[in-house]
């Protein structure tokens, strides 16, 4: 079981549907706080931010690669898209003062400090750090709970990364991700949240959304999804790396009743009902 203030995430736990600002923001904390705004207006309980800062996680390699959701190389995109630090403290008081779980994801020992300075209370660490080995142990000295989405890995790469988790007992959860921005539905294989379920009992299992709609959030929860990840944005209309495959406000709003309908239809175990 994880515990974020009030909010418990566990085997039997309601799901938890995080919603991703990401680089949704372009750089702008004005926008941010509107986004987290109309976040709470739909009666989400949680706010996922990365914190960027490109020259300690990037290399010079990273100039001249171009992600397949954009034209431009990958590290001009973090760079203009990102806000500073001061910005980013800006943010997650603005998030916490909205009542809202405060979630990040650092993608260099700079970042993890920063947050872990900053009493963070859970750590996400996406795709690309899942097998960054010497990273997920250095914020394991935090002994702070982990999300961990596992795009791009291995079952053999995942549970190497488990292994670390386990024997250093910090609670975590595990998403099944695809890194593609927006995945197709044959390629989502959504039978590996059962595998997870299998493999790493020792873990919570949910599952980060790259997909357009919400069918396949939806599916995961029947599946035993318990937390939900899903890029938002407050519009459509504006063009943007990540957008294509975000939700908006209507999207959120259904995913967050469906959770509670599908957490009423798998609570009781019961063999016969009155």
């Amino acid at each position: 079981m994880i515990k974020i203030g009030n909010r418990k995430i566990s085997l039997n736990s309601k799901p938890l549907i995080v919603a991703e600002i990401g680089i949704n923001h372009f750089g702008s904390l004005k926008l941010a706080k509107k986004i987290v705004d109309n976040i709470k207006k739909c009666g989400a309980e949680a706010v996922k931010v990365q914190i960027h800062i490109p020259n300690e996680e990037m290399s010079e390699e990273a100039k001249k690669i171009k992600p397949g959701n954009s034209n431009k190389n990958i590290f001009s995109i973090i760079k203009e898209n990102s806000l500073n630090l001061d910005e980013e403290l800006k943010l997650k008081h603005y998030i916490e003062k909205k009542n809202l779980i405060y979630i990040a994801t650092p993608f260099s020992f700079a970042a993890a400090n920063w947050l872990n300075k900053n009493n963070i209370k859970i750590f996400k660490i996406g795709s690309g750090e899942c097998n960054n080995l010497p990273l997920i142990k250095y914020i394991s000295k935090f002994k702070k709970p982990m999300i961990v989405s596992t795009g791009m890995n291995s079952i053999k790469s995942i549970s190497k990364t488990v292994k670390v988790l386990n024997k250093r007992r910090i609670p975590h959860v595990l998403l099944h991700c695809v890194n593609l921005y927006p995945v197709k539905y044959n390629l989502i294989r959504l039978n590996r949240i059962l595998q997870y379920k299998k493999k790493f009992p020792k873990s919570i299992i949910g599952y980060s959304d790259h997909s357009i709609g919400n069918g396949i959030p939806i599916a995961a929860m029947g599946l035993g999804a318990k937390l939900i990840e899903k890029h938002f944005v407050i519009t459509k209309k504006r063009k943007g790396p990540d957008v294509i495959c975000s939700m908006d406000k209507e999207e959120l709003k259904e995913l967050l009743v469906v959770s509670k309908q599908i957490h009423a239809s798998l609570e009781s175990t019961k063999d016969i009902i009155k």
